[in-house]
C-alpha cells in the first residue's frame, strides 16, 4: 500500500505506525525443514535445513514474512508468546503448501490469517478448560500505554483491519483475502476503527 496517511489524514496512522516495534526480540530463524509439521516453541523450528528442502524459495520468504507476521500477531492479540506460537504454527502449515501460497499476491496474508484463526482456536480451547490466567500477562509489544489501550479496546475484527492497514501497510484487497472479509467490510472496519481512534488519541493529531 502507498500513502497511508492519504486515507487517514488525522495523524492515527503515523500514531499507530510509530509504535510497530522493529523486534520481537528474536527474530525468525531457518525455516522449517520437511519434517517440521508441528508448531515450535520459538521462532524456528530448528537450528538447520537441508539445502535441498527448501521448496522453490519457502526460506527466503519465512526470513522476510516472519517478523512482520508475528509482531502483527502479536499487536492484534495482545499476547507476544500466543502470536508466535501462532506465526509458528501458521509457517509450519504454509511449507507443504508453499507451491500453491507462493503464488498468492500476499503470501504472508495467509500465513497471517491461519495464525490468527489458530490463536482464536487455541484460546477458546483453554478457555472451555478453565485454565488459569498467568499470573504476570505479557503485554502486547506496544510501548505507549495510551496508544496500546486505544488498540486493545478495540474489537478483534476492528483491531486486524488496523494492524494490517495501518501497520503492515497492506492494501485493501491484500487485507481483505488475510482476513476472510470482502473489501467493503475491510474499508467500513477501518473508518469506524480510524474514528473510535481518533477519540482515544485525540491529542495526537
Amino acid at each position: 500500500m502507498t500513502g497511508s496517511n492519504a486515507i487517514d489524514p488525522s495523524g492515527v496512522y503515523r500514531a499507530m505506525h510509530a509504535q510497530m516495534p522493529t523486534t520481537l526480540g528474536s527474530g525468525a530463524g531457518p525455516a522449517p525443514s520437511a519434517e517440521a509439521t508441528e508448531p515450535a516453541t520459538e521462532p524456528y523450528v530448528s537450528d538447520t535445513a537441508p539445502a535441498d528442502a527448501d521448496p522453490a524459495g519457502f526460506s527466503a520468504f519465512y526470513r522476510d514474512a516472519w517478523p512482520s507476521v508475528a509482531r502483527a500477531l502479536a499487536i492484534a492479540l495482545g499476547d507476544r508468546d500466543l502470536a508466535i506460537d501462532a506465526t509458528d504454527e501458521a509457517m509450519a502449515r504454509a511449507y507443504p503448501r508453499w507451491g500453491r501460497i507462493h503464488s498468492y499476491d500476499n503470501p504472508a496474508g495467509w500465513v497471517y490469517r491461519v495464525g490468527l484463526n489458530w490463536a482464536r482456536s487455541h484460546q477458546r480451547r483453554l478457555a472451555r478448560r478453565q485454565a488459569p490466567e498467568r499470573a504476570e500477562p505479557v503485554p502486547p509489544p506496544v510501548s505507549d500505554p495510551e496508544v496500546r489501550e486505544a488498540l486493545m479496546a478495540l474489537p478483534l475484527k476492528l483491531r486486524s483491519v488496523v494492524v494490517c492497514r495501518l501497520l503492515l501497510d497492506w492494501s485493501v484487497a491484500d487485507t481483505a483475502k488475510a482476513l476472510g472479509v470482502r473489501p467493503g467490510t475491510v474499508q467500513s472496519r477501518l473508518h469506524r476503527a480510524v474514528q473510535t481512534l481518533e477519540l482515544s488519541l485525540e491529542h495526537l493529531r
